[in-house]
């Protein structure tokens, strides 16, 4: 025999730290200033080591110029005043790489570069007075040094470290063209931006750590209201309709979803009350036609012979408009949307008043000859024009009038009136109210349920259009339906060839 089982439902888990608003705004927010923060220090480190490096270059730039002067005035090249070696490396180069000048620990050591190589100059060239463009005239230096970076070792013992060096031509003034080759250690440069870089990844993290605790601060004081609502709107949902979600003070979006989430409340406390309303009224007119068959069939069972079936006739009948009513407006409140058709609205009068043979008064109508087309549904519509007509009947002394005839702005107008007392004006819109008699000395079996009234308002205002109750010529009730009128199929096609 196999064994039953019984599945035991978990707890729901609780959410996870990082499945909160507030968690991932923190993280998000975190992110992206670290993001931003690593750019901007790469842009300024970028920045600074460029301006280091221009600023070694212009002053390696001024120790070959100060030299480039000493030559250019014809001081022999060795008695050249040179800068400290250590911190300006300087060389004075002729066009086949001798070295002519230096400090030193440079003076038997190659150049220190080649890229601003003085040209070599043969006897015929330097008889003539004009020369190349990029030499220097005779007695001058070169208007613009060229800049290098290069790995030097001043020193045997000296690990190797990068130079800034500017080459620059002079000539002598003998027509020797020479170049200077001055150096300017970036090891500051290095230095500086080592030091920056260290200072922006020391402090770093703990910007980082004050976006997130201020930014998880502030988020929770932001979230706080939306928690206040939730957690009200849950007790709401399980008690009382009638409370409402705190509003807060400020106009910012969490005071429009309170505000959003307060009418939406009072929308559903309405609803639910009109709801309750329905299903008691509903009971309450279903009852006397249920009890009424009931008493009449336990009559007929126990005297057969007083059975009255016009009796049970009528209260089957009054029974199933009731239900069919009934349902039509559970239909119209579940939002079903009629099913539209193009008909010609005074066609429809005619059809109606052609199969309404049991009327109480005579019908007189007011059709014109041209179609006057509606787009609606044909069944509810229908529905609509007998309702108003059973009204009228049920109100009117003498006569009841039918009019169909075009309005105002492409729409169609049914006006349905009678001579019967009327509607106050104070009960102009009561009227339309679901289970609603205006008059109680009438019979439930002669005044109805009260959703015929109802009933059309509902059609009619699916059918985007309007009813109104006014008063008729010569006195009595005149319900006047306004409804949009239908465009013809073929009002903008282009025209057949």
């Amino acid at each position: 025999m196999a064994e039953r089982t019984t599945a035991v439902a978990s707890p729901p888990r609780p959410p996870r730290w990082w499945g909160s608003v507030r968690a991932r705004t923190t993280l998000a927010s975190t992110l992206v200033v670290a993001l931003a923060l690593v750019a901007a220090g790469a842009a300024v480190l970028a920045v600074l080591q460029r301006n280091l490096v221009d600023s070694a270059g212009l002053q390696a730039e001024v120790a070959a110029r100060g030299v480039a002067t000493q030559v250019a005035v014809g001081t022999p090249f060795d008695h050249l005043n040179l800068p400290d070696e250590d911190d300006r490396p300087v060389q004075v180069v002729a066009a086949d790489r001798t070295v002519l000048a230096a400090g030193d620990n440079l003076h038997h050591a190659p150049p220190l570069a080649d890229f601003a190589r003085a040209p070599h100059r043969t006897a015929a060239s330097d008889a003539r007075d004009d020369h190349d463009d990029d030499t220097p005239a005779r007695g001058s230096a070169a208007d613009h040094a060229a800049f290098r970076t290069v790995t030097l070792a001043l020193h045997d013992d000296d690990p190797a470290q990068d130079f800034r060096v500017a080459g620059l031509l002079a000539t002598t003034p003998t027509g020797r063209t020479v170049t200077i080759y001055a150096g300017s250690s970036l090891n500051t440069e290095r230095q500086a931006v080592d030091g920056v870089r260290d200072a922006m990844l020391i402090g770093l993290p703990a910007l980082l750590v004050v976006v997130a605790a201020v930014t998880w601060l502030v988020t929770r004081r932001a979230l706080r209201p939306v928690e206040g609502i939730r957690a009200e709107l849950a007790e709401i949902m399980g008690g009382d309709l009638s409370r409402r979600v705190p509003q807060p003070a400020s106009r910012d979006e969490v005071a429009r979803l309170a505000q959003t989430t307060n009418a939406t409340l009072a929308a559903l406390e309405k609803s639910v009350e009109r709801q309750r309303q329905f299903v008691a009224d509903a009971s309450h007119e279903l009852r006397s036609p249920i009890a009424s068959l009931r008493t009449q069939l336990e009559v007929a069972r126990a005297h057969p012979h007083l059975l009255e079936l016009d009796g049970l006739i009528e209260d089957t009948v009054r029974l199933e408009r009731v239900a069919s009513d009934l349902l039509i407006l559970a239909r119209l409140d579940a939002g079903e949307r009629p099913r539209a058709e193009r008909l010609d609205l005074a066609e429809l009068v005619r059809d109606e008043l052609a199969h309404r043979s049991g009327d109480r008064l005579p019908v007189t109508a007011d059709l014109p000859d041209e179609p006057l087309p509606v787009s609606a549904s044909h069944t509810q519509l229908a529905r609509v024009l007998g309702n108003l007509l059973d009204n009228a009947q049920r109100h009117a002394a003498s006569v009841v009038r039918v009019a169909v005839h075009r309005g105002a702005a492409g729409t169609v107008t049914l006006d349905v009136a009678d001579d019967g007392p009327g509607v106050p004006p104070a009960d102009r819109e009561r009227v339309f109210t679901r289970f609603i008699r205006l008059d109680d000395a009438r019979t439930r079996d002669e005044g109805g349920a009260g959703l015929g009234l109802a009933i059309v308002r509902d059609v009619i205002h699916r059918h985007g259009g309007r009813i109104e109750v006014g008063e008729a010529d010569g006195g009595g009730a005149r319900f006047t339906v306004t409804l949009p009128g239908a465009t013809h199929p073929d009002a903008h096609a282009p025209a057949a060839p």
